[in-house]
């Protein structure tokens, strides 16, 4: 039973987060093209999805379709919506690809509209808010809708949105409304969809959420250190610890103790999940919230200052060996977390003291640090454990170092690209380009572009010795093949021609032994 609840809880907490307040868009941008009235200086504002996989650097320009359903239901009729086409026989005509399809807000969740948009063909999905901003009083008195809301909400993924390759806006209402008037009076509206990644300096901001007990970023961390101290001061790294918000779930109330059990920290503040889904026994939600705490403390004390922080890199690869890895109960040992102090060059004193200012994790405290996570959160949108944002674009795809250090690269603005992005940029394995001081030939993303010195010396040798002696070795067999075969031939001749020569020969001796005494100087003259 109390697994179960762990479930709904966390479930909920999902839900209470996808509408808090939104970051403005910084990466992309949407504009009407036609028609021309329609047309805003600077583009519409809207919310750009969590989820999708937008084409940084590229655009995406077509007709708009507005669907006359919710698209919660993955058959979707393609014939239904506007601007409407027919054909000869009179029949609605089905949405012609490629396009862009605008369907209103309500039904079902963000992914799930996507998804099935994405089913029927859609190259990317406009979603049209249907509540105004409270702040909006002009979108209030046009409508006459009483209710609002105070910001647009997140279109965070719900954790099923990894199958979903196009892109999505969630436009606001009052911009929506005149697009789908225009669509629904059957004339054309095409509009663009386009992104960038900000390259603002020469120096690249990027962020990774996840939390202690995540095993999809135990990889990450161990092969990004060299990649992180290669960037050196072009580069600076934030990490934050995802915390869930305990008073919104009632982990305080008269029934939280046992609701929460040991999920939370701070008499229900904070929580965590967890990770072996056995409250019972073995790693708790309050030993991630710990850990977590613990590792933001460890990043200010050795990482804010240079933002590489080479120390905080070096623990989390020492406790995830020693005190995760090794056995789960070490997870939360002391001697074992002091090990790793030890071998990262931590002061386990100046830490503890952190931990402790900042609040602790004990009683009915406030901590300071576990609540500016929690406030990060919300305003970022961040539902899915691993996230990561590069220039605060969120980078979608597998976390691998080679996937975020390729980002990292292509966030410098024009003429600022340190040498070791030009160099292993577009390696596939970076951190091994950053060992070996090149790319390795075949090895590159793309382009060879970044690629460094491509070949080794001692492989070039080697190439080309191998290639000598394969073409020696043929020269030597077409040798040999060729001087058999005119061996053959000649037998062949002297066999035919040499009755005519001499008949008295053939009647007392055989013509073969003739001929492989050799050739006759009267055949030969």
């Amino acid at each position: 039973m109390r697994l179960f609840t762990t479930s709904l809880l966390f479930a909920s907490f999902s839900s209470v987060q996808g509408q808090s307040s939104a970051p403005d868009h910084v990466s992309s941008k949407l504009t009407v093209q036609i028609p021309q009235r329609l047309n805003k200086e600077g583009g519409y504002d809207h919310r750009e999805a969590l989820f999708g996989m937008p084409p940084y650097g590229g655009s995406i320009a077509q007709q708009v379709y507005y669907a006359d359903a919710d698209l919660c239901d993955s058959d979707v009729d393609t014939r239904k919506g506007y601007p409407q086409k027919k054909g000869d026989d009179g029949q609605q005509l089905p949405w012609e690809s490629p396009y862009i399809l605008m369907v209103d807000r309500g039904g079902c969740t963000f992914v799930q509209k996507v998804r099935n948009a994405q089913k029927a063909g859609a190259a990317g999905v406009l979603i049209a808010d249907n509540t105004c901003l409270c702040s909006d009083l002009d979108c209030k008195s046009k409508t006459g809708i009483s209710t609002c809301e105070n910001s647009e909400p997140i279109m965070a993924d719900d954790g099923s949105g990894a199958d979903i390759s196009i892109p999505s806006f969630l436009m606001f209402k009052h911009d929506a409304d005149p697009v789908k008037e225009e669509l629904k009076a059957n004339r054309v509206v095409q509009v663009e969809m386009a992104w960038a990644l900000p390259t603002p300096d020469d120096r690249v901001e990027y962020d990774l959420w996840t939390t202690p007990s995540d095993i999809v970023t135990k990889d990450f961390f161990k092969n990004f250190k060299p990649l992180a101290q290669a960037l050196g001061e072009h580069a600076y790294f934030t990490p934050h610890m995802y915390i869930h918000n305990g008073l919104k779930m009632g982990c305080q109330s008269s029934e939280g103790e046992n609701f929460c059990y040991t999920l939370c920290t701070n008499n229900g503040r904070y929580c965590a999940t967890d990770p072996d889904n056995d409250l019972d026994k073995g790693i708790s939600g309050q030993d991630v919230v710990r850990e977590s705490l613990r590792r933001l403390c460890i990043w200010e004390a050795y990482g804010v200052s240079d933002g590489v922080g080479a120390p905080f890199w070096e623990y989390v690869d020492k406790f995830t060996t020693l005190c995760r890895e090794k056995d789960p109960d070490y997870f939360s040992n002391e001697d074992c977390i002091k090990d790793a102090y030890k071998k990262a060059g931590i002061d386990a004193k100046k830490i503890e003291n952190c931990m402790s200012a900042s609040g602790g994790t004990a009683d009915d405290k406030i901590n300071t640090k576990l609540s500016g996570e929690i406030i990060n959160q919300e305003q970022r949108g961040v539902v899915v454990i691993p996230s990561t944002f590069v220039n605060n674009v969120v980078i979608r795809g597998s976390l691998t170092a080679s996937n975020v250090f390729a980002a990292i690269c292509a966030g410098y603005s024009a003429g600022s690209t340190p040498d070791i992005c030009k160099k292993c940029g577009s390696c596939a394995n970076a951190a091994e380009c950053v060992s070996l001081g090149y790319c390795k030939a075949g090895t590159t993303n793309g382009s060879a572009a970044g690629s460094g010195e491509g070949v080794s010396k001692h492989t070039f040798v080697s190439s080309m010795f191998m290639v000598i002696a394969v073409f020696g070795g043929l020269s030597v067999w077409h040798y040999k093949k060729t001087q058999d075969d005119m061996r053959n031939q000649v037998r062949g001749i002297l066999a035919d021609y040499l009755p005519l020569e001499d008949q008295d020969a053939m009647m007392h001796n055989n013509p073969m032994d003739f001929a492989s005494g050799g050739i006759s100087t009267s055949l030969m003259s």
